[in-house]
C-alpha cells in the first residue's frame, strides 16, 4: 500500500499542536517554527532535559519527553545527524500522550564508552545491542521505534532479532539490514559513485580527512543527501556539536570499513551477524517512508516490500523531502508513528 503526501500542507497543520507542547517538553526556541525549510535562526531549539544512563558498554546520552507511563517511542538518528532530527517530531508525539526517548548513538553527542579498552566498533549489530541495553537500563520492555539511515537499519535489526521488544516500526528507506558478503557484490558505476565517501573512508587519507574536516564533510553530505532542504547554518551547527564526541571519527570509519569487510567486528556479535546475513523478514507492524528528493543511496520500495510480512504500508513523501526525513517532514513522520501504533 502506498500513500502520496504533500508534506508542506501537513507541516502547516501540525504547527499549532507542536506549539502547545513546548513547555512540557523543555524545548526552547521552537515556538515560532513553521517548517525546517526557511532560514530563521529563531528555529534553533535545545533539548534541555538531556539525561545520561549506563547501558551495556556505554554511558548513553538521551533526551526524554512526555508522560512517564505513556506508550514508549524510541527515535534513532543516522550519520551524519543526531537527536535534533527529531526536535519537531517529539512535541507532536508528546501531544498524543507518548513517552519519547531520543538517544545519541555511540560516537555522537554525550554518549561515551565506559572503558577505554572497548573497541570503537560501528558494525550494524552492535548499535542494535546498544539500544536493547538502553531499554533494559530504563526498564522498558517494549517500544514503538522510528529511525532513518543508521537508525532505520538499527530498528530493522531490533524488529527482526528481538520482535518481542518492538511493538511497531517506522523505517525511512525501508529494509536496510545488510552483510559483509552482500557488500562484496559490485554495483553499476552510477550507484558506486553515490557511495564515494565509503571508499574514501577505506583509506588512511580518508580517516585523517574526516577527522580534520568533519564539519565541512558532514555539511556536504547534508546538501548531497537532501538537495532541496534549505537548512540554515544554525540548524547544522546545532547538530555539528555531536561530531566533537571523542569517539565519533573512529566509530564512523569503522562502520563503513566493516561494511566492506576491511575491518573486523567483535566476535561476541558473530552469531547476530550470521542471522542478519540471511536477511530475515520482519513481522512487526511497519510503515516505510521515502522522500521524493532523497539524494543518498537508498533501495526502491518495491525491492523490499516483501521483507515485511506483518501489517505494512509504504508512504512516499512529496514536497522536496530528502534523506533526513524526520527533520524535513516532521508532521509526516510523527503521523506515521501514530498510525503504525494503531495497526
Amino acid at each position: 500500500m502506498s500513500e502520496q503526501i504533500n508534506t508542506r500542507r501537513r507541516r502547516l497543520l501540525g504547527t499549532t499542536v507542536a506549539g502547545l507542547s513546548l513547555m512540557e517538553l523543555g524545548l526552547s526556541g521552537l515556538a515560532n517554527a513553521q517548517t525546517t525549510s526557511g532560514a530563521a535562526a529563531s528555529r534553533v531549539v535545545s533539548f534541555e532535559n538531556l539525561r545520561q544512563v549506563n547501558a551495556g558498554t556505554l554511558n548513553v546520552g538521551y533526551a526524554e519527553a512526555g508522560p512517564q507511563h505513556g506508550p514508549v517511542v524510541i527515535l534513532l538518528h543516522g550519520w551524519p545527524y543526531d537527536i535534533y532530527s527529531f526536535a519537531e517530531v517529539t512535541p507532536l508525539l508528546v501531544a498524543q500522550g507518548y513517552r519519547v526517548i531520543v538517544p545519541y548513538l555511540r560516537g555522537y553527542g554525550t554518549t561515551r564508552f565506559l572503558s577505554p579498552d572497548t573497541p570503537r566498533n560501528g558494525q550494524q549489530a552492535v548499535v542494535a545491542v546498544d539500544i536493547i541495553a538502553l531499554m533494559d537500563a530504563l526498564k522498558i520492555d517494549k517500544a514503538i521505534f522510528g529511525g532513518f539511515d543508521w537508525g532505520a537499519r538499527t530498528v530493522n535489526i531490533i524488529a527482526a532479532l528481538w520482535p518481542e521488544r518492538c511493538k511497531a516500526m517506522v523505517s525511512v528507506s525501508g529494509y536496510l539490514i545488510g552483510s559483509q558478503a552482500a557488500n562484496q557484490a559490485p554495483l553499476p558505476p552510477k550507484a558506486e559513485l553515490a557511495w564515494w565517501y565509503q571508499f574514501y573512508f577505506a583509506t588512511e587519507r580518508g580517516y585523517a580527512g574526516y577527522d580534520k574536516n568533519r564539519n565541512e564533510f558532514n555539511k556536504l553530505i547534508w546538501h548531497l543527501a537532501s538537495p532541496k532542504w534549505n537548512f540554515d547554518d544554525a540548524t547544522f551547527d546545532r547538530t555539528a556539536q555531536s561530531f566533537t564526541n571523542p569517539d565519533h571519527v573512529a566509530v564512523v570509519i569503522h562502520n563503513y570499513r566493516w561494511r566492506l569487510g576491511l575491518a573486523q567486528g567483535e566476535s561476541q556479535y558473530d552469531e547476530l551477524e550470521q542471522r542478519l546475513a540471511k536477511a530475515p523478514t520482519i513481522s512487526v507492524p511497519t510503515i516505510t517512508m521515502e522522500g521524493d528528493a532523497n539524494g543518498a543511496p537508498h533501495p526502491e520500495p518495491a525491492a523490499y516490500a516483501k521483507k515485511f510480512t506483518g501489517k505494512y504500508a509504504h508512504r512516499n513523501i512529496g514536497g522536496g523531502v530528502g534523506h533526513n526525513l524526520p527533520q524535513e517532514a516532521p508532521k509526516a513522520f510523527a503521523d506515521a508513528v501514530i498510525d503504525v501504533a494503531r495497526f
